[in-house]
């Protein structure tokens, strides 16, 4: 398989709710949720880098998309990395998603490998991790 993964798919239980997070609280720019028309159709979508987009839509709304069943969230499944290419702008990232409303469930902190982390969960409980690694370059833009 050629990796070609353009969009990140989570679900959520109250879109507006995590809209006004990731809109407003991180400052990820989108025009906002579309496919109100449509039922099972609303959906937001977050401009990441170039090629890659965060999307979120109700969690019953895939459910019945993929026609699974409906299961019960958990933080626990998979984590959304954020690179940044510094401690200091780490820590200035978690400070913006607490004041987002997020929860810090592990506060900045040097890692065993040499870098630096924190997590914090969205207000459906998705994991962020926040990670300056001195391995990985990243162009500013």
């Amino acid at each position: 398989m050629k990796p070609r993964i353009s969009v990140i798919t989570i679900g959520v239980d109250d879109l507006e709710k995590s809209l006004t997070f990731y809109r407003d609280g991180l400052g990820l720019p989108t025009e906002g949720i579309v496919g109100k028309e449509f039922e099972h159709g609303a959906v937001a979508f977050f401009d990441l880098q170039p090629g890659l987009k965060l999307a979120i839509w109700k969690r019953k709304d895939i459910a019945h998309e993929a026609k699974v069943e409906l299961s019960p969230g958990s933080s626990t499944e998979f984590t959304l990395g954020h690179n940044v290419s510094s401690r200091k702008e780490v820590d200035k990232v978690m400070e913006q998603a607490q004041q987002a409303g997020a929860i810090i469930t592990d506060p900045a902190h040097e890692t065993f490998w040499g870098g630096y982390s924190g997590h914090f969960q969205d207000p459906d409980g998705h994991l962020w991790e926040v990670v300056w690694n001195p391995q990985w370059e990243f162009a500013d833009e």
